[in-house]
């Protein structure tokens, strides 16, 4: 049985380290941001997150050992993401995870980035633990940059996708904007804050597919109408009425996202709800979501934000128990930009 392993995150531009034990405990979380580096382009650059990638990587490591008081003789495997994510990225995690399971002798096993996600409800530290009543299944919304899809999540491994976005992600879609609007980047997180003194009904945006009887998403459509808006006020009026118009373009958003997780849990008959992915970190959808679950009855799970964002935890535990159910990877294991075909239903 293996207790504890370490794990490495490198999908896009953070990197992150974690010593996580088969409870879900997480020993250990760190990480490095890359958020300077790229606000100059307005977006990642795969090559400079890549780079920063292979340069932080092993103090991180060492520095998570350390933060845990632990060293390599209290770690039995290691776990890392090698899907989906920026090829560049994730091939510095991967070799150096298959270096170090080599040279300490150790199995490691790549983990997709999405099941991290889907399994982070589970993580537990000193200031959070799941509910004592939450287990499979539940109905869960991953959110991020890159994905925004509805999953049926019934034990592990056994992901079902419902729905999808046709189109652009959620977190694109505020970068986006957000580059538009010329609040630069990381944009969600500066939408969001900037939202909060503004009117999320000043301004009408559409809702694409809000209403169609599947669980997919477009944000493409939302996308272009910020533009227009923007182009329409000039640059005087934007800055002026920023705040509702951040809190408008916010409030589409979030009016998709949950009238199809209403969708879901109502035709799933689900009774236990998750939100996951670097998007669950905005509070307008936090708390909107936190509402629609008490009015209807509903254990909402929101991870704290710091396994939201991607964090090394999540792969960390995702790993741990296929490891012990006897699943390895082998040394030839290569990064891939999607997911397997075998990783949903």
């Amino acid at each position: 049985m293996i207790e504890k392993v370490l794990a490495i995150e490198t999908s896009c531009d953070d990197t992150s380290v974690a010593i996580v034990d088969r409870s879900g405990w997480v020993h250990s979380v760190v990480a490095a941001s890359q958020d300077l580096e790229h606000e100059l382009y307005g977006g990642i650059v795969p090559e400079i997150a890549a780079r920063n990638h292979s340069i932080a990587l092993i103090p991180l490591i060492e520095e998570a050992f350390k933060k845990a008081g632990m060293s390599w003789k209290d770690v039995q495997g290691i776990a890392v993401t090698n899907r989906p994510g920026l090829i560049g990225a994730l091939i510095v995690g991967l070799v150096t995870a298959k270096s170090l399971a080599q040279a300490k002798k150790l199995p490691f096993l790549g983990v997709n980035h999405l099941e991290g996600h889907l399994l982070a409800p589970f993580l537990r530290d000193a200031q959070y633990a799941p509910p004592e009543d939450f287990d499979y299944p539940y109905v869960g919304l991953a959110i991020s940059g890159g994905h925004t899809s509805l999953y049926q999540i019934r034990g592990l491994g056994d992901y079902r996708v419902l729905g999808a976005t046709k189109d652009d992600a959620a977190g694109e879609c505020f970068d986006k904007f957000a580059k538009m609007a010329g609040l630069g980047f990381p944009g969600g997180v500066r939408i969001d804050q900037m939202a909060k003194t503004g009117n999320p009904e000043a301004f009408e945006f559409p809702r694409s597919m809000i209403h169609d009887e599947t669980f997919d998403m477009s944000f493409s459509g939302l996308k272009s109408a910020g533009q227009r808006m923007i182009e329409q006020l000039g640059p005087e009026l934007v800055q002026e009425q920023l705040p509702d118009l951040c809190a408008s373009f916010q409030e589409a958003i979030v009016d998709v996202l949950l009238a199809k997780l209403d969708r879901a849990a109502k035709v799933f008959k689900a009774k236990r709800v998750i939100l996951t992915g670097g998007v669950s970190a905005n509070s307008r959808l936090r708390a909107r979501a936190q509402e629609w679950a008490d009015k209807k009855g509903l254990s909402l799970v929101i991870p704290p934000i710091r396994y939201c964002t991607d964090n090394a935890a999540m792969i960390g535990y995702a790993g741990i128990l296929r490891l012990n159910a006897g699943e390895v990877s082998s040394l030839d294991l290569g990064p891939s930009p999607q997911a397997l075909a075998t990783d949903f239903r």
